[in-house]
């Protein structure tokens, strides 16, 4: 059903606005919600921070909108779900084939 907005006044028109851009957020978090749920607090995973080169580290806390992860070199990061990968030890890369899964972006 489409909605006529040239018929609404200015107070229907930011009542809409307020609307839809809840609407958004609830629907942007849901999705990060729902990514952030293949992933579990103690976890390895790999992620590759623009500017850097890629790096490893644990998922210790699950936050709003982002991960915590605590890379091999001490580094506190909060990582948004979309960017993670999980990550496998070398004993594992060797059983799987094709070993380490690349990371987001990635081909």
């Amino acid at each position: 059903m489409p909605i006529d907005i040239d018929r609404l006044t200015e107070a229907e028109l930011l009542d809409l606005n307020r609307r839809i851009v809840a609407r958004l957020n609830f629907l942007r978090e849901a999705r990060t919600h729902r990514q952030m749920l293949n992933f579990s607090v103690g976890q390895r995973v790999s992620f590759r921070p623009p500017g850097y080169a890629p790096m490893r580290g644990v998922i210790t806390k699950y936050n709003r909108k982002t991960v915590t992860v605590i890379t091999e070199d001490g580094q506190h990061w909060n990582v948004s779900p979309d960017f993670l990968a999980k990550d496998i030890t070398p004993d594992e890369a060797a059983r799987t084939p094709g070993g380490n899964p690349s990371l987001p972006g990635e081909t």
